[in-house]
């Protein structure tokens, strides 16, 4: 038998990007561990190491792998030193050459840090080791997929979000939404809105993105902070999930869950103005409540039809009815929600719920003038807010001056200096960033607020007279999750709206049992609205 010294060793380090590496050591880890092995059991190695950051899941997809294997069968070594087993190989193929080489005595030995591998040796070992690592890449394939596919039936992109949307950062991996990007989806919603209407062309759009807005894409570790390209500007008037849909290559369509930035229309508009293909057929009904209600039972989208009209009688006229009803396309689920719901009956339990979140239009004018004083308020306090941040601003700004120039006299060292420089810039950006809050702030609360109240006060009068788009837009705004069972409709109400919905019922009937419309105004009747008014502003 061959001792130790005879065999010739060459060092292979891998690691990829991909999932199943993420959690490997780093190449200077596997190549810092090999090297000490060898020292300690003093091993001959042959030439530099063999290193490459690619996957091992296909065969014939390294270059440095099949380098080392052809010098090995020409004799220039006759041994592997490695990490692990599984860095030489993931898939049968690649496993299946280093076994046979093995066995053949091609390779005297592979070591790994745990144990040796020997052509004598009993040859189940090595394959049960490396079958390990091709089915583990199996089982992580499936797992990924089955996740991936969770994920897209809930409604949400499976991976990065494009430029507009940003991923939930505050979510485990894997359970993240996509949010607008508060520093981008406005101007990419301006984007959209130059090029429908009409006048300007794509690189027009892409100067005054860049040039005149500033606009740059997401920084990351490594990548982003950098102007759009043309083609990033294509991608993003190309792509359907602006619009609320999230299409794979395979050609699934799935509903989206976030906030679309356009409608199916605009997109289709785009689609002309670019010379596109539209993606679609135009649709021949709009049914105002599909697209984002789901059935309970199953998370299935609700969908609707259109049934030939009818002879109604009593309105002495032919009427076309609106069904809607559970998709049931999950596989492998048995979906028992198989009653129709007339559009007529969702749009009463709408109602309904309309009637909880209604407040008389007097209501609105007093809240809008209670927010105007607290807005006068919050201009004084957010005067001194910003007065104070600005000193600090200017402190930081003056002591970054000072420690500069103490460097510049060699009167701090280089340590010193770099480390209060640290300090200083983390506290100069932290307030100018409260200035940018403070005046965010003051600049989008009373406008929002207004809009809660104006809400409040006119959206049950606009869903009865409006059209389908306007239905949909007053449903999706009323809350979230929308879901029917048993032919009723629920959802998770927004939060703003849930303050009226408890305290105005009350406050509504003491202002209706003063009858301020039926008899003079009494100084006690005074004092009791009064009274009204300020339960309503707390």
């Amino acid at each position: 038998m061959e001792t130790k010294e005879e065999i010739k060793y060459f060092i292979y380090a891998r690691k990829s990007s991909e999932s199943e590496d993420r959690q490997v050591q780093s190449i200077d880890a596997q190549l810092d561990k090999t090297k000490i092995l060898a020292e300690e059991l003093g091993l001959i190695i042959t030439k530099k190491p063999f290193i490459e950051s690619k996957s091992a899941k296909t065969p014939n997809t390294r270059p440095v792998f099949e380098e080392m294997l052809e010098k090995i069968e020409s004799g220039e070594a006759n041994g592997i030193l490695c990490w692990k087993i599984n860095r030489l190989s993931r898939n049968p193929i690649d496993s299946g050459k280093i076994q046979w080489m093995l066995q053949q005595g091609t390779i005297k030995s592979i070591r790994t840090v745990e144990r040796e591998y020997r052509p004598e040796d009993n040859a189940l070992i090595l394959s049960v080791e490396s079958g390990t690592s091709n089915q583990f890449i199996l089982d992580l394939s499936r797992d990924t997929k089955r996740g991936l596919d969770k994920k897209l039936e809930k409604g949400w992109l499976p991976n990065m979000a494009p430029l507009g949307y940003m991923n939930d950062k505050t979510k485990e991996q894997g359970l993240r939404d996509i949010l607008p990007d508060p520093e981008r989806f406005d101007l990419i919603r301006k984007m959209w809105e130059l090029m429908l209407s009409g006048t300007y062309s794509v690189s027009e759009i892409l100067k005054i993105a860049n040039d005149d807005w500033g606009l740059r894409t997401r920084k990351f570790k490594k990548r982003g902070g950098k102007e759009i390209s043309k083609s990033g500007l294509y991608r993003i008037f190309n792509n359907p999930f602006y619009y609320g849909q999230i299409i794979r290559k395979d050609g699934r369509q799935f509903q989206g869950s976030h906030i679309p930035m356009v409608s199916f229309d605009e997109f289709q508009r785009v689609q002309q103005l670019l010379g596109n293909k539209l993606k679609s057929k135009p649709r021949r009904h709009h049914f105002a409540f599909t697209g984002f209600i789901r059935c309970e039972e199953c998370g299935c989208l609700i969908t609707a039809e259109e049934k030939p009209p009818k002879w109604v009688k009593c309105e002495n006229r032919y009427k076309a009815y609106v069904y809607y009803h559970c998709t049931k396309k999950k596989k492998g689920m048995i979906c028992n929600q198989n009653k129709f719901l007339r559009e007529e009956e969702i749009e009463k339990q709408i109602d309904q719920l309309l009637s909880e979140y209604t407040i008389l239009p007097e209501f609105k004018d007093w809240a809008l003038d209670i927010l105007k004083e607290s807005n006068e308020k919050e201009i004084t306090e957010r005067s001194k807010i910003t007065e104070n941040l600005q000193k600090a601003v200017n402190n930081s700004q003056k002591q970054l001056d000072n420690l500069t120039q103490m460097r510049i006299r060699e009167l701090v060292t280089d340590d010193e200096y770099l480390k209060q420089k640290k300090i200083l810039k983390h506290e100069l950006e932290q307030n100018r960033s409260k200035i940018r809050e403070t005046d965010e702030r003051a600049d989008n609360w009373l406008e929002l607020t207004e809009n809660i109240f104006n809400f409040a006060t006119y959206a049950r009068t606009r869903f009865s007279e409006g059209d389908w788009r306007t239905k949909k837009e007053i449903l999706m705004s009323l809350g979230h999750n929308p879901t029917i069972k048993d032919g009723i409709l629920s959802f998770q109400a927004c939060e703003w709206l849930e303050p009226i919905r408890k305290a105005y019922p009350a406050i509504e009937k003491d202002y209706l049992a003063l009858e301020l419309n039926k008899k003079p105004l009494t100084k006690a009747k005074t004092e009791a609205l009064t009274s009204v008014i300020c339960k309503w502003g707390g």
